[in-house]
């Protein structure tokens, strides 16, 4: 079995007052987060913001010591981990990757909760807005 591994970043933004996250919107169209292969250089933070500036053009920094990390089988003999962090961004213009993103978009987390397509995603969610709110 090939194992893959993915890093990416949940990020959050207070937008007139109410805690935002941003969801993208894969072009197979489910929702989630952004995330990307670790390239062999890399460390995990560096590969969560790159990954992050290339789908959507918002640069971030890395926030916290959350770590979660979502294992799953995409296809048969691949296992994959992904592994999330939380990001604030560092600028505002969102611009999607047009070759793998149709939308990313800031909801407040109560809808994002109800946007996220998912359930392991929605659980990571749930830990890093528990945790983001402590900080």
């Amino acid at each position: 079995m090939k194992k893959e591994k993915s890093c990416g970043a949940i990020i959050f933004k207070s937008i007139n007052g109410r805690l935002n996250v941003l969801l993208i919107q894969q072009i197979g169209g489910h929702w989630g987060f952004p995330k990307g292969h670790v390239e062999d250089h890399e460390t995990e933070h560096q590969t969560a913001i790159r990954e992050v500036k290339e789908e959507t053009n918002i640069e971030i920094k890395i926030v916290g010591d959350f770590r979660e990390t979502n294992s799953y089988s995409p296809i048969r003999d691949i296992y994959k981990d992904v592994i999330y962090f939380i990001g604030i961004p560092t600028n505002n213009e969102i611009k999607t990757q047009a070759s793998e993103i149709s939308e990313a978009t800031w909801y407040p987390i109560e809808e994002a909760l109800e946007k996220v397509t998912f359930p392991n995603d929605v659980a990571i969610l749930r830990l890093a807005i528990e945790y983001f709110q402590k900080m």
